[in-house]
């Protein structure tokens, strides 16, 4: 069993240089997040900080990292445009309340029953949305506010800048890995552009055409703790309850599989449960500081632990360092170029596309491959949550269907003239027409037993189906016994009660019930 608060390559001075460089990509992205909410820059870096300081201290997953995601931000936007920001704190509020209660009812298990074809599908479109996330700082503001593609000499020093950024991330490991690989691109591709003055966007460009305030900086002082000022009536909860369930269930659903994912990446085992109550903590802080909440972010994650994460000293650093950004190094963190945060970022794609799924869906089973292609079309198109929604309904559908197919049955008549029906298969709500149609009451012996010895009553269904032949039976005059049914299928049989009129044989070497019948 994994100790996940001491990782076997754990070091301190690793999960601190890997924690600033995480701090320094958070902040164009809890900028673009707080934008997407509709809410002020300071909003979403706010929720970077608190959600990335509780959920590193309490959480589930040490080196996993949260902050403000646009997942949840997608959500939030109607909210805002319609009710304003106050609500929003409110729905936070609720949203850790939910996510509390969904680790106190331990339902973070129910991670467990996402296939992996389906996990394959949501790292793949994930990392799609993180590239197609990072063209728009391809692009330049007009002063009547709208955008265009970069040309020219902009363009060239961009691509100059990003490929110089990817190439230290690659090639720095072989020499050193005395300093996180992206920590050194971003200073070195920061140093460059600072000191020969290029013509290139940097983080307060980014802000300021962002927000269409000239203005604007990731300036700002401590968030303030404040009670959101809405109505407390069953109004104010009528109106933020479905976001808040939505917004719940988003960011559980990628909490979790963020920390599977990382699970994997580091060969460790995170807590479920635990992670959905770090999250609920950290939203219900989060609507009490002015911040928009958040959850688990899959890209920073990949940064911190391809850095050199480990434990929760690199999500706390992270957390720390970001704050210490916006009271302290406000201008110097806006001098960063855009270009170096977008290698990183494109690093994290490369890292984080399952290219083997390639070659994989030349090998599994064809169903395996469609369902692959299609949570990863989904979360491009749609979101995650309901990505992974439609990939679990749709690997759920083909096992039933698959399984549906495999109820057969071998007859035989014994000394006693009765016929032996032996089913192999399960009997479930997918099988159930099959398994009427292999029996023949009209032609056979006035008793006949259905033998279970590798065959299960899985659900009602199943139950309806046994008590429908037996009523066939009935009708002919013949009577059916069951045998060899295992004690979970008599649990279900003693609670249908009258629903199903059988005779259960007994069986010594099943220990099952006496014929209920005699």
């Amino acid at each position: 069993m994994f100790d996940i608060d001491k990782p076997t390559n754990y070091s301190p001075r690793a999960d601190i240089l890997s924690g600033l460089t995480v701090a320094l990509a958070l902040v164009p992205e809890a900028v673009a997040f707080a934008f997407v909410a509709g809410v002020e820059p300071m909003v979403g870096l706010y929720a970077a900080f608190i959600v990335g300081l509780i959920t590193s201290l309490f959480g589930g997953r040490p080196g996993m990292i949260s902050g403000a995601t646009g997942a949840m931000a997608v959500v939030m936007v109607a909210l805002v445009a319609s009710h304003g920001v106050q609500y929003l704190f409110a729905a936070v509020v609720l949203t850790g309340l939910i996510q509390i209660l969904a680790g106190v009812f331990k339902l973070g298990k129910f991670i467990r029953i996402v296939p992996r074809p389906v996990m394959i599908g949501f790292v793949n479109g994930l990392a799609i949305v993180i590239l197609l996330a990072q063209m728009g700082q391809f692009k330049t503001y007009n002063p009547d506010g709208t955008m265009q593609w970069l040309t020219g000499t902009p363009l060239y020093i961009m691509l100059a800048l990003v490929t110089l950024t990817m190439a230290i991330i690659h090639f720095l490991p072989k020499l050193t890995t005395a300093i996180p690989s992206s920590l050194a691109a971003i200073v070195t591709v920061s140093l460059i552009s600072i000191g020969f003055n290029l013509d290139t966007a940097n983080v307060v460009d980014f802000v300021k055409g962002m927000s269409g305030n000239p203005d604007a900086t990731i300036a700002g002082s401590l968030p303030q703790f404040s009670i959101p000022q809405v109505p407390f009536s069953f109004e104010t909860l009528y109106i933020i309850a479905p976001y808040s369930f939505v917004l719940a269930a988003v960011g559980l659903i990628e909490s979790l599989l963020t920390l599977t994912v990382v699970d994997e990446m580091t060969g460790t085992r995170g807590r479920s449960n635990k992670e959905c109550l770090g999250q609920g903590a950290a939203n219900i802080t989060s609507g009490f500081f002015g911040a928009m909440g958040g959850c688990a972010m899959i890209g920073q994650s990949m940064i911190n632990v391809n850095s050199g994460g480990r434990g929760r000293l690199s999500g706390f650093t992270a957390a720390v360092a970001l704050l210490m950004f916006i009271l302290f190094a406000a201008p110097l963190i806006e001098q960063i170029p855009l270009a170096a945060l977008v290698g990183v970022m494109f690093m994290v794609v490369l890292g984080t596309f399952e290219w083997a799924s390639f070659k994989m869906m030349r090998q599994v089973p064809k169903q395996d491959a469609f369902v692959i292609i299609l949570v990863t079309v989904v979360t491009v198109f749609t979101d995650l949550a309901f990505a992974v929604f439609v990939g679990v309904i749709v690997s759920a559908l083909v096992f039933a269907w698959e399984h549906a197919k495999h109820i057969l049955v071998h007859t035989h008549i014994d000394q006693h003239g009765q016929k032996i029906y032996e089913l192999d298969g399960p009997l479930f709500f997918g099988s159930v027409a099959g398994f009427l149609e292999l029996f023949d009451n009209h032609n056979d012996p006035q008793d006949v037993i259905v033998d279970f010895g590798r065959s299960r009553v899985c659900d009602q269904s199943a139950l309806e189906a046994i008590d429908t032949l037996a009523e066939r039976y009935l009708k002919v005059g013949k009577r059916l016994h069951l045998r060899h049914l295992s004690k979970d299928c008599q649990i279900l049989l003693n609670k249908a009660g009258s629903l199903v009129e059988v005779n259960v044989i007994e069986d010594p070497t099943y220990k099952v019930a006496s014929d209920k019948l005699a």
